[in-house]
């Protein structure tokens, strides 16, 4: 049985006070927003792949704090409707009411666990045949057709969860969090290499869990931490016992509907690869399922562009820094 496991987009702030649970510590800055840093060499252009395949342009989208980051998406031909972009999501997700309203073919699939940090969830076993989709406009079309669970239920003003892993298969991506874009590029013609460090960075192992594709990142330490751009949190550990000081709590709810609490904490210091991350803003989960995983959120991940290459299982963060105009 397939399991989702989409850690933070499918969450639903429940009291005022999570408000201040998103908000970044004066001091809790990345170090490598210390100083501006352009990329070198790196930007990926637009270009057809060894096998003729077009790469689609970039698609811009929108942070919304309590769903994530959003982006109108076209299924075949109908829309728009909103996504969440999900690096964590494991697996793409449609609702029902999308389902209906756009005609998707629908067949029976795994039986897939849709939950959350807290383990608790429902079942699906079935799955929307998606022929073409397309992001930001209605004629960017990615490369190839999907598969998306049906879930029986998603929070307010969201159509589907995208995960962009599979939907730009079998390209690779970049979220470019500080521009507010995405954009897929061809690994057999511009691979990302351990060689190949950019200024303030660092390209590090992509990570899996047996099963998904999902990101993982291996700290210092030896703890993995999943790249997840679909929470709000910063570096957000299930661990109690840290000596810290509490600033907030929030409650916070995962899709099975069950509550996840976290609190933000002193920020803490985290090393991947060659990059030092100092001052990362931190928060503490309780209720979460044993053997939740480590998250690096959006607060942990706004200062960069990550990409991801799914030919080399590469990731990079670059540090980039936000257009004058």
């Amino acid at each position: 049985m397939t399991r989702v496991k989409s850690s933070s987009i499918l969450r639903v702030t429940l009291i005022a006070l999570a408000v201040a649970s998103w908000a970044v510590p004066e001091n809790g800055t990345a170090q490598s927003l210390s100083r501006p840093v352009q990329r070198q060499n790196r930007v990926r252009e637009i270009a057809p792949n060894s096998g003729g395949l077009q790469v689609p342009r970039p698609a811009t989208f929108r942070e919304a704090r309590d769903r994530g980051l959003l982006v109108n998406a076209w299924l075949n031909g109908r829309g728009p409707y909103t996504f969440a972009i999900d690096t964590g999501a494991g697996a793409t997700l449609v609702s029902q009411r999308l389902v209906l309203e756009a005609g998707l073919p629908v067949r029976a699939g795994r039986r897939t666990l849709l939950g959350g940090l807290s383990g608790f969830g429902s079942i699906s076993d079935r799955e929307a045949t998606i022929h073409q989709i397309a992001l930001g406009e209605r004629e960017n079309l990615l490369p190839s057709e999907s598969r998306a669970v049906i879930a029986p239920s998603l929070p307010a003003g969201l159509d589907g969860i995208l995960d962009p892993t599979q939907a730009y298969h079998p390209l690779g991506y970049s979220i470019d969090l500080p521009r507010r874009r995405i954009e897929a590029f061809d690994p057999h013609i511009n691979p990302l290499s351990t060689a190949q460090q950019p200024p303030g960075g660092t390209v590090v192992r992509w990570a899996r869990e047996a099963g998904t594709k999902r990101p993982f990142v291996r700290l210092a330490d030896g703890r993995l931490a999943l790249v997840d751009t679909g929470s709000g949190f910063g570096f957000a550990v299930s661990e109690p016992r840290m000596a810290a000081v509490s600033k907030s709590h929030a409650g916070v709810r995962d899709l099975s509907g069950a509550t996840i609490h976290s609190r933000r904490v002193a920020p803490t210091e985290v090393t991947i690869g060659s990059l030092v991350l100092r001052g990362l803003p931190t928060d503490v989960l309780s209720g979460t399922e044993k053997g939740a995983p480590t998250i690096l959120g959006r607060d942990a991940l706004y200062p960069f562009r990550i990409t991801f290459d799914p030919l080399k299982w590469l990731i990079e963060f670059a540090p980039m820094v936000e257009d004058s105009r």
